[in-house]
């Protein structure tokens, strides 16, 4: 699959079987999203990888959003580690939302389905997912990215419109 068929046919899935995501496909996926450009190359991300059912069903409460956790074979939380922007300090949520997209990418690739649930910047679902996760205070949760076998299969629609387009000036 090139990148602009995976761009075209990426959906949000909030549906998913109970067919488990092999270990090598989400090494393939989490290796997607360390390639993702940051400010200054800092990297300033980790990853929390979330499969066991009970703590799934825990995190699927953490939002009004966030209850298709419970049903993905697996949630991979992208968190930020601002600490590491030394030389660019402020630019975590560019950098993690650049991970989110690469990870979305290469699940679409792999043929899987997945759905972005925003963490930060709403600070209450900051708190709750870094208790949840047992995370240090030196990382903030940015995005919970629910990931499975599709069991849905939305039909993609077409987002350019023309008008959104401004050259040279607005």
């Amino acid at each position: 699959m090139d990148v602009l068929e995976a761009i075209y046919k990426r959906r949000s899935i909030r549906d998913f079987t109970d067919q488990p995501v092999p270990d090598e496909v989400l090494h393939q996926i989490l290796e997607a999203g360390t390639w993702a450009p940051s400010a200054g190359n800092m990297q300033a991300w980790e990853f929390v990888i979330v499969k066991d059912a009970a703590k799934k069903k825990e995190l699927a409460g953490l939002g009004k959003y966030t209850g298709m956790a419970a049903g993905a074979d697996l949630l991979i939380f992208v968190c930020a580690v601002p600490e590491r922007q030394a030389i660019c300090p402020g630019f975590f949520p560019q950098d993690c939302g650049a991970v989110c997209q690469s990870i979305l990418l290469q699940v679409t690739a792999e043929g899987l389905g997945a759905v972005w649930c925003g963490i930060y910047p709403g600070e209450e679902m900051v708190a709750k997912t870094a208790r949840a996760l047992g995370m240090p205070e030196s990382a903030i949760p940015f995005a919970m990215i629910c990931v499975g076998h599709p069991a849905e299969h939305p039909t993609p629609r077409d987002r350019y419109e023309e008008a959104r387009i401004h050259h040279e000036n607005w």
